[in-house]
């Protein structure tokens, strides 16, 4: 649909929709502000956790994850809310709104407005604009053959999403899923600057394998992923083989499957954990083979769950490459 809307020519965009990268990103004139670019992003989605202040703040990291994803470091946002239009349960927007301002804070990003409608299902979100310099910019294009893949979040969140919604999961596996949502990838952003990262995407609602995939399209490369060095959250991998799998699940797997190879050896509880679509996820670095033990190394110091979980290879078919 988007290839079929009229060309836009502005030499100022450096990167806008044509290649689903995970935000925009707008230079500013060389006269206002010298090397410097906008980034901007707006997500916002439907409740998938029961408490209000814990949606608003998985909303806000998951908003914030795309300017992390581009190097960037987000100033602003605006607060997208549809909310039941009767004048009942409003304690429940403003503990949303509170939850997503306190992480807001913590990313040092400051809410300056936004825009709410009457609408019988809850959404909430943020559209957010940050800074970057352009030389430093991490777009998903970028990615190098003998790259190392460096994953920064274990995965899961849409299967322990979807056994919490069945009332099946622990409760030691909902504390671990609300976690590594709320987990902004603010630290993990910062620290890939100081290695020589060629690429970067955040996995979010099309899975590891559909974020992999516009990486190495856009970059025009393949990758192999080792589905052994892949991290999940704590009984993802029990609920996926239960058969807990989210409906966007299966359509990552529609789109994406018939580039993907599989290895007879890899699960199909490891497989559908593959596809499947993760809110507020981590990042996909792909780093220079010489950096990648040494940004694992410092991530880790910092608390995240950083994996190397694959190589970056000249184009072929298929295009990804699963053992």
């Amino acid at each position: 649909m988007l290839s079929r809307l009229p060309k836009q020519s502005d030499p100022n965009v450096l990167i806008g929709f044509e290649s689903s990268d995970d935000a925009g990103v707008y230079r500013l004139p060389s006269g206002q502000a010298p090397n410097l670019a906008l980034v901007q992003t707006v997500d916002f989605f439907t409740p998938i956790v029961d408490d209000p202040y814990t949606f608003g703040q998985v909303a806000a990291a998951n908003s914030l994850s795309d300017v992390y994803a581009m190097g960037g470091r987000p100033i602003t946002a605006l607060a997208i809310s549809a909310f039941p239009n009767t004048g009942k349960d409003l304690d429940i927007l403003e503990a949303i709104l509170k939850g997503g301002l306190a992480k807001m804070q913590e990313a040092g990003c400051t809410v300056i407005g936004g825009h709410s409608i009457g609408d019988d299902e809850i959404k909430f979100g943020y559209a957010v604009t940050g800074l970057i310099d352009p030389a430093r910019l991490l777009a998903n294009s970028g990615a190098k053959p003998d790259d190392r893949l460096v994953l920064t979040k274990s995965i899961g969140t849409g299967i322990i999403g979807t056994a919490i919604k069945k009332q099946r999961a622990s409760a030691a596996a909902e504390a671990a899923v609300v976690e590594s949502m709320c987990a902004l990838n603010m630290t993990a952003a910062e620290i890939a600057l100081g290695f020589p990262v060629h690429g970067a995407t955040d996995v979010t609602g099309f899975g590891l394998l559909g974020h992999a995939r516009e990486l190495a399209v856009a970059s025009e490369v393949s990758l192999e992923i080792d589905s052994r060095e892949v991290e999940f959250l704590p009984e993802a991998l029990d609920y996926a083989r239960e058969g807990f799998l989210p409906g966007g699940l299966g359509r990552n797997k529609e789109f994406i499957e018939p580039c993907v190879i599989f290895e007879n050896g890899v699960p199909e509880a490891v497989r559908n954990l593959l596809f499947d679509p993760q809110t507020s996820g981590g990042l996909l670095f792909s780093v220079e083979a010489s950096g990648a033990a040494g940004l694992v190394e410092s991530l880790r110091e910092h608390g995240i769950p950083a994996r190397d979980i694959g190589k970056v290879i000249e184009k072929t078919s298929p295009l990804i490459h699963v053992f």
